[in-house]
């Protein structure tokens, strides 16, 4: 097995896997206890809507995941089975679970891609596109849900977050962090169906700059992403991008329902607009954690945004069970499918092409 492969299993070590568990038990357990209310409790009506509802908060989550397999499909143009897609998305969910959702498990999915017999230089544009289809669904769905439910509505008065040395309330750092996917998503755009190689001499002449120049080597690597990625999907068909934007949305859509049912699963009635808006906001602040899978901070970020449509008493515990349902389960599904996912790909007879960029990956043309 090559040094990549060691480089990747060290992702999976036991530590990493059980640190997020213990931070968003731990600050789940805290807000347990700080905001118990046992009357909430007794008062909490099971009822067949109740678990119909419960029912439906467990479907978004498979429809989450065959969104997800349906767009790998999609941009692999069939070249990985269902099968195959489901363990895919089930170690890049494992790995995005495990690092800081900051960085993300973007690096990971480029070895898992190309571990299924995709050439590095598809796997790159995969990657790329995959997140700017992610962007851009959010993008088009910030200023719509504006559009529906205000701006008054959409954020809470609490919480301060610290940016650049600045205090800034949750409008200002839901701002600033739109801007930053916008401005990012112009720049793929730009860089992938506009002008790759004059993208790559603008980043290279950036990175002559003094304080800049020791990451030259990777701004380069990063221009030849942009190439690569800009030849394999420059004129693809409309159908291709409504097909693989089609997988996006479900995505994302099954992902915030989950919480809007199982809302509806405890308490009746409650604006579900301004609930499915108010989790565009929280993303945000969770894009931005510096702990794994935005673990604890999400916990705690659950009982800010939406615990005024909770009883009170109950907000900490529906955030528990939400990260039961949509958190926890990657990091076990992940450990259990990966040993089964190295031993099929490591024992076929032919490996696929290396993790490194093979020569007809790299653009011919010097730039």
């Amino acid at each position: 097995m090559d040094s990549r492969h060691k480089q990747v299993l060290s992702y999976f070590r036991f530590r990493r896997i059980i640190i997020p568990i213990l931070l968003g038990l731990g600050v789940a357990t805290f807000l347990l206890i700080r905001n118990f209310d046992r009357e909430a409790f007794i008062g909490i009506n099971w009822v067949a809507q109740s678990y119909f509802f419960l029912f439906m908060a467990l479907l978004m989550m498979v429809a989450r995941d065959l969104g997800y397999m349906y767009r790998l499909r999609v941009l692999t143009d069939g070249q990985i089975s269902w099968r195959r897609s489901f363990d895919v998305i089930m170690l890049w969910e494992f790995a995005s679970a495990i690092t800081p959702s900051i960085i993300g498990g973007s690096a990971i999915a480029l070895y898992i891609v190309n571990k299924e017999g995709v050439s590095m230089g598809r796997t790159t544009a995969i990657v790329l596109i995959t997140a700017f289809l992610d962007e851009l669904f959010y993008i088009l769905m910030v200023p719509l849900m504006i559009l529906v439910v205000g701006t008054h509505a959409l954020f809470t008065t609490e919480g301060e977050y610290v940016f650049l040395n600045t205090r800034f309330g949750t409008q200002g750092i839901f701002i600033i962090g739109y801007l930053f996917i916008l401005v990012l998503t112009t720049i793929i755009i730009y860089g992938v169906f506009v002008n790759p190689r004059g993208f790559k001499k603008i980043l290279l002449t950036i990175f002559k700059l003094p304080f800049l120049r020791k990451w030259r080597v990777k701004a380069a690597e990063t221009g030849n992403e942009i190439i690569i990625t800009s030849r394999e999907m420059k004129g693809k068909p409309f159908i291709f991008w409504l097909k693989a934007f089609g997988g996006t949305f479900v995505s994302w859509t099954g992902r915030f329902l989950v919480v809007n049912f199982l809302i509806m699963a405890f308490v009746s009635g409650g604006d579900q607009l301004l609930i499915y808006a108010r989790q565009l906001v929280m993303w945000v602040i969770l894009l931005i954690s510096p702990t794994p899978g935005g673990s604890g901070v999400a916990e705690f970020v659950f009982s800010g945004f939406l615990g005024e449509f909770i009883p009170q008493g109950l907000t900490p515990a529906l955030g528990l069970l939400w990260r039961t349902i949509s958190y926890y389960p990657y990091l076990f599904i992940g450990a259990i499918i990966l040993p089964h996912w190295l031993r099929r790909v490591y024992g076929k007879k032919k490996e696929p092409l290396s993790s490194s960029f093979q020569q007809e990956d790299l653009p011919r043309k010097p730039v």
